[in-house]
């Protein structure tokens, strides 16, 4: 019998050796893809920004790549979500603005225009390839029983804001667990108020239960039920999207000299009394909910076997008021050089209002510390996370996969369009042909602004247009846009040719 025993023994160690390889082989790739909302190009500390510190996001650049030419897919919230999410540029997106859901749904009272049954999105596909589902924040893709609710583009939980409206107050009255409203505020907070006298008081815009402290617990809870299978965590936090609501600890770590006159709600959103202070504490509240997502995957054991993606949806507020020096919802922009030298701001298809920080990392596959120019936008991350976790992407995608790029540390050329048609703000168009950006405006208005051309590798601040020294190149992106602009009654916006009215 000892001789047996012994051989089982051997033999099992062999089993154990031959198999624990190939499971560890043979695990899925998670994924967690974080989108801010309204952050600006030089609002990180790694890209930047001196005042307001943003360790945990540093942290993040150090241990992974930097991509300084990165883009949303459009200047505003619901089309950028709709790029991201379906893969499909602006000339082919359902939603291409920010377009209630009521105006043409009566039936209901909340949410965006919905994206519609057919449309495919990332989650429906890594769901359908395995994945655990989740996605915690704003949505804006379509209300609750409409074809573009979560659970039905691919979710298994969300939980958050499905109305980019509610959003507006960090005190809502309720939020959704997938088609369950959830009520967490009796006495909630107003997104939009002003206070053009008087004291100013920071409690009378804090209120019981601030959202997103639910949403970063529900990040960690989704963790870690999932942490024995694949999956795949959208967290699309609200921050630093005015109302500024930050709670009252959060804005006392930064200095009281900072702000020498309370904001009043004149450029929308509700007043604050510092709100350098406060501004500043919702981008280092947003940089902590980073950190309790990287705490609680190293917990689990996860972080070397997670793809993190960091970005945000468009650029800086836009100024509204000449009056005021503050931007929409009181944003001083100036104070903490938010687009760091670049033109425009959300809403605009200039570069403050389009290109975004990004920062990709997985260990030893992503190198550590690097900094990539290769352009990109939200279209490729489709493909992207198809090809990094081996889900077969469908047909028919706008985006190509940045994955060699992220994974090499290596430019990478553009081999698909990277455009934007933007019907909202007056219209805008902008196409980028290698380092060359052919620009548009105010093509809804009865005086269309020229087409525009700038040479962002020698002048990244959009200050010298050379449309006229090279007509060849704005016909080159005049054809793009014909040949890739698909027909959108909902959200209309005709391309005019090289000579048409306002060059």
């Amino acid at each position: 019998m000892k001789p047996l025993h012994q051989l089982l023994l051997i033999l099992g160690t062999l089993s154990l050796t031959i198999t624990a390889p190939l499971h560890a082989a043979e695990k899925k790739l998670n994924v967690v893809f974080i989108l801010a909302d309204d952050l600006g190009w030089g609002e990180l500390g790694s890209f930047g920004q001196t005042k307001i510190p943003t360790p945990n996001l540093d942290q993040l650049a150090q241990e992974g790549s930097r991509f300084t030419r990165h883009y949303s897919g459009a200047p505003v919230c619901a089309p950028a979500r709709c790029v991201l999410m379906t893969g499909k540029h602006l000339g082919h997106a359902e939603i291409r603005g920010n377009l209630q859901a009521k105006k043409s749904f009566p039936q209901f009272d909340e949410g965006q225009y919905p994206i519609s049954e057919s449309a495919l999105t990332m989650a429906q596909v890594f769901q359908k390839a395995g994945y655990a589902t989740g996605a915690m924040g704003k949505w804006g893709l379509g209300p609750v029983g409409s074809t573009g609710e979560p659970n039905k583009k691919g979710f298994d939980l969300f939980f958050g804001y499905n109305c980019q409206a509610v959003a507006h107050s960090y005190y809502p009255p309720y939020v959704w667990r997938n088609t369950e409203k959830i009520i967490i505020n009796k006495n909630p907070i107003p997104g939009h108020a002003k206070q053009p006298e008087g004291e100013v008081k920071m409690d009378d815009w804090i209120g019981e239960t601030y959202a997103p402290k639910l949403m970063i617990e529900e990040a960690e809870g989704f963790i870690q039920q999932h942490a024995a299978e694949p999956f795949f965590l959208y967290l699309a936090f609200i921050e630093p999207h005015v109302s500024m609501h930050p709670p009252r600890a959060s804005v006392e770590r930064f200095p009281e000299a900072w702000d020498t006159e309370p904001y009043r709600g004149e450029n929308g959103y509700v007043p604050h009394p510092r709100p350098h202070a406060a501004y500043a504490a919702m981008i280092s509240d947003l940089d902590g909910y980073v950190g309790h997502v990287m705490a609680t995957l190293k917990k689990q054991g996860l972080e070397d076997n997670t793809l993190i993606i960091f970005t945000s949806d468009n650029g800086t507020t836009h100024p509204r008021l000449a009056s005021s020096h503050f931007n929409v919802g009181g944003v001083d922009a100036t104070f903490f050089n938010s687009t760091a030298g670049l033109r425009g701001f959300k809403g605009s298809v200039y570069e403050g209002g389009i290109r975004i920080p990004m920062i990709a990392r997985l260990p030893g596959r992503i190198p550590a510390g690097a900094v990539n120019e290769t352009p990109g936008f939200f279209a490729d991350w489709f493909p992207t996370l198809c090809e990094a976790t081996g889900v077969t992407a469908p047909a028919g995608l706008d985006g190509q996969s940045l994955w060699p790029a992220l994974t090499s540390g290596k430019f990478q050329e553009r081999t698909k369009p990277l455009l934007w048609v933007f019907p909202e703000y007056e219209g805008q168009v902008a196409v980028r042909l290698g380092g060359m950006k052919v620009v548009r405006q105010k093509l809804k208005t009865k005086k269309p602004g020229p087409w525009e051309l700038y040479d962002l590798t020698n002048d990244p601040t959009e200050s010298q247009d050379i449309a006229a020294q090279h007509p060849e190149i704005i016909q080159q992106a005049v054809d793009l846009l014909k040949k890739e602009v698909s027909e959108n009654p909902i959200f209309p916006l005709a391309i005019p040719g090289v000579n048409a009215p306002g060059v």
